[in-house]
C-alpha cells in the first residue's frame, strides 16, 4: 500500500524538514507487521513528494499464533498487504510521529504555517462507497478526486469492488492532515489489525480534538474506528457532545477556545505567550485586583502565573470546552495543592455569548486571545455580557495585530496566524473597536504593545486595558 505526500508551497524541500526525513535519501524501518520504506520521487523546490510504502508480511503476522482452524486460510489470502488499513495508521505515527504531533524543531515556525497539501492514497478500500467517502473528508474542507476499480477488468458483469484511489487536497499544516488520515482511514475499512480497547478510544479523542466533535459523520466515524464496540462507542460519543457548546450552535465553542500549538509554534521564537502572560498579570497587579476572572481560560497558562502572586485571593477560569477545563484541571494539578491554595481557583464551564449571574462582581477580568475567535456579527453579545452585565472595574483584553503578520515568512499572505480567528485587527481596527466600547458602557481605555516592536508594522500582540469610570 501507497501513501503520497505533495506540496508546492516555496520551497517545496521544505517537506523534508517537517516530516523529518531528508528528500535525498531512501530510508526503511522494521514494524511489527513488516517494513516501511520512504522515499522522494520527486524533490525540487518548486514541488515536492514523499512516499511512504507499507511492506506487510502476511505470514510473518500469523506465524505462531493460535488462529481459529475455520478462517485459517483467510489469514494467509487477504487483502491486508494492498489495501490501506490500520496498517497505514500505526506506520504514520511511528515513521512519521513528530509530524504528526506538529514538530519541527530546525523550523518550529514551518509546522505551525498551512501550506498546500495533497495526499494519495493507492488503494482504500471504502466500506460505504464515494458518497460516505466524500461525506467524511469534504466536511472538513478537502477537495477530494477518487477513481473505482472493478472486481476484475476481464469480467466487468462481477461489477465494482471496494477499492479506489483516493486524492485530497487542502491548504493546511502537514500535522493536521496526518491525523485526519490517521483517524479516517481504518474508518474506511472498518477493520483493525489489533485489540481495540479503552487507549483506543483516547486516540480517537486526541487526534479527533478540534474536528470530530463537530463532524456531521462523527457518529459513523466513532463506531467504525472503535470496530463497532457499543461500550467505547458511548463513551467516546459522550465525550464528544461534551465539546460541543450546548447553545444553538458550535461557534460559541470556538468563541471560549484558546490558541492552540499551531499558533504557539508560530509565536515560539518571540517568547510571545511568556511576554504577553507576563504583561498581562503585571496590568492585574497593577490594577490592585483580588478576585480575576479569567474569560476563555483554556488549559489554565494564566491562572498559574496568577496563583504565584497572593495578591489574587479568588481567581475564577471560564471556558466554553469540557476539555479545555479538564486539561487546566491537570496542569494546574489542583487535586494537589495545599487546601488555602486549592481554594483560590475555581473553573466553570460557560459562554461569552450569555450573560451569567456568577460572573458579577468581580474586580478585574482577562481576555487573553479570544476576543479573535468570535464572529463579527456576536462581537456586540459579547460587549453587553462583559462591559455591561458582568462590568469588572478593570478588563485587560490581548489580541493579535494582523500588520505584524508579515514578518513571519512561513505564514501565507492574507491568511491568520491561526485556522480558528474568525477576524484579526490592525491597530487602528482595534484602537477604534476599543475606544467605541469605552464610550458606549463607561470606561476609560489605554493601549500596550506586547512583544518586539517593529518600527512600522507595531508589536506582534496588542493590549487594551479598560477601567471603569468613577
Amino acid at each position: 500500500m501507497l501513501l503520497t505526500i505533495t506540496t508546492t508551497h516555496q520551497p517545496a524541500l521544505d517537506l523534508g524538514f517537517l516530516l523529518h526525513k531528508h528528500p535525498g535519501r531512501f530510508q526503511s524501518f522494521d514494524l511489527s507487521f513488516g517494513k516501511a520504506h520512504v522515499f522522494y520521487p520527486e524533490a525540487d523546490p518548486q514541488r515536492c513528494t514523499a512516499c511512504l510504502l507499507l511492506d506487510v508480511d502476511p505470514v510473518g503476522m500469523v506465524r505462531g499464533k493460535n488462529a481459529d482452524q475455520n478462517y485459517l486460510l483467510a489469514q494467509y489470502v487477504n487483502d491486508r498487504p494492498y489495501a490501506a488499513s490500520s496498517f497505514m495508521s500505526v506506520a504514520i505515527s511511528q515513521v512519521f510521529g513528530s509530524a504528526l504531533q506538529g514538530r519541527c524543531k530546525d523550523r518550529p515556525e514551518l509546522a505551525a504555517s498551512a501550506i498546500p497539501l495533497t495526499a494519495c492514497i493507492d488503494v482504500l478500500p471504502v466500506r460505504g462507497g464515494e458518497s460516505f467517502l466524500r461525506r467524511v473528508f469534504e466536511p472538513l474542507g478537502y477537495e477530494v478526486e477518487c477513481v473505482r476499480y472493478p472486481l476484475d477488468e476481464k469480467f466487468p458483469q462481477w461489477g465494482e469492488s471496494p477499492y479506489f484511489s483516493v486524492a485530497v487536497r487542502k491548504t493546511t499544516t502537514l500535522a493536521e492532515l496526518l491525523a485526519h488520515l490517521y483517524v479516517l482511514i481504518p474508518v474506511f475499512d472498518s477493520r483493525k489489525h489489533y485489540f481495540v480497547g479503552a487507549d483506543e478510544l483516547e486516540k480517537l479523542l486526541a487526534k479527533g480534538e478540534g474536528w470530530l466533535a463537530g463532524h456531521p459523520e462523527k457518529d459513523e466515524i466513532t463506531r467504525r474506528y472503535l470496530r463497532f464496540k457499543p461500550s467505547l462507542y458511548r463513551m467516546a460519543l459522550a465525550r464528544l457532545v461534551q465539546e460541543e457548546e450546548p447553545g444553538e450552535d458550535e461557534e460559541d465553542e470556538r468563541a471560549g477556545s484558546v490558541r492552540d500549538g499551531q499558533e504557539q509554534v508560530l509565536e515560539k521564537p518571540l517568547s510571545l505567550n511568556e511576554q504577553r502572560l507576563g504583561a498581562v498579570v503585571a496590568a492585574l497587579r497593577a490594577s490592585g485586583a483580588q478576585r480575576v476572572l479569567d474569560l476563555g481560560c483554556g488549559a489554565g497558562s494564566l491562572i498559574r502565573e496568577l496563583l504565584k502572586d497572593k495578591q489574587f485571593r479568588e481567581i475564577v477560569g471560564l471556558d466554553v470546552s469540557i476539555r479545555s477545563l479538564e486539561a487546566a484541571q491537570r496542569r494546574l494539578k489542583l487535586d494537589r495543592l495545599p487546601p488555602m491554595q486549592a481554594n483560590r481557583v475555581k473553573l466553570i464551564h460557560g459562554s461569552l455569548m450569555y450573560r451569567d449571574k456568577r460572573l458579577d462582581g468581580f474586580d478585574a477580568a482577562a481576555v487573553v486571545e479570544v476576543v479573535e475567535h468570535l464572529d463579527p456579527p456576536r462581537l456586540s453579545a459579547f460587549e453587553r455580557v462583559l462591559f455591561e452585565f458582568a462590568k469588572p472595574r478593570t478588563i485587560v483584553l490581548t489580541t493579535p495585530n494582523r500588520e505584524y503578520n508579515v514578518v513571519w515568512e512561513t505564514l501565507p499572505a492574507g491568511q491568520f496566524r491561526h485556522p480558528d480567528h474568525r477576524f484579526e485587527w490592525t491597530r487602528q481596527e482595534f484602537h477604534d473597536w476599543a475606544q467605541a466600547v469605552a464610550a458606549r458602557f463607561g470606561y476609560a481605555v489605554r493601549f500596550l504593545p506586547v512583544g518586539p516592536e517593529h518600527e512600522s508594522l507595531g508589536s506582534p500582540t496588542q493590549m487594551a486595558i479598560f477601567v471603569l469610570a468613577t
